[in-house]
């Protein structure tokens, strides 16, 4: 029972926060648990979960290349402004910082910072506007972080 409560905090401050995914990812696990579908569901979700929302996600962002709306002329000029190349760089650096994140979570077994993760996203999204997309960016940075601390 406990966990429907923390669930029911989450969900409470995703919807304070205006946080629609983190409220709508709550719902849909609530609902599950509470039907008696968790232990089919959670366990596809776990595996399979961040995989299906990255292709997702990644499919979303590309809709502008697939429909015509950005050209190989709009690819050519971006990759030789300033602009461009920031955002290869950054792109690089927080898809490295993913992994890591990704890792951390999920190899090295510490998905026991999620909660806070989640409050940090959701108070984001609350305060200062947010969309709370970055946990595994932040999991990223917590990971080297870890690595600089206990050397």
């Amino acid at each position: 029972m406990g966990s429907n409560i923390i669930l029911l905090i989450i969900l409470a401050a995703a919807i304070f926060g205006k946080a629609n995914s983190v409220a709508i990812a709550t719902c849909i696990l609530l609902m599950l648990k509470l039907l008696g579908l968790d232990r089919y569901a959670y366990p596809f979700i776990e595996k399979s979960g961040i995989t299906g929302g990255l292709i997702f996600l990644i499919a979303a962002i590309m809709i502008p290349i697939a429909n015509g709306r950005i050209t190989a002329e709009n690819i050519k000029s971006v990759f030789t402004s300033w602009i461009g190349i920031t955002a290869l760089v950054l792109s690089f650096l927080t898809t490295y910082l993913s992994g890591q994140g990704l890792n951390y979570l999920t190899v090295q077994g510490h998905s026991d910072i999620m909660p806070a993760m989640i409050i940090g996203a959701v108070a984001a999204a609350a305060f200062l506007g947010g969309v709370p997309v970055g946990p595994l960016i932040t999991s990223g940075m917590v990971a080297l972080f870890a690595k600089l601390i206990h050397k």
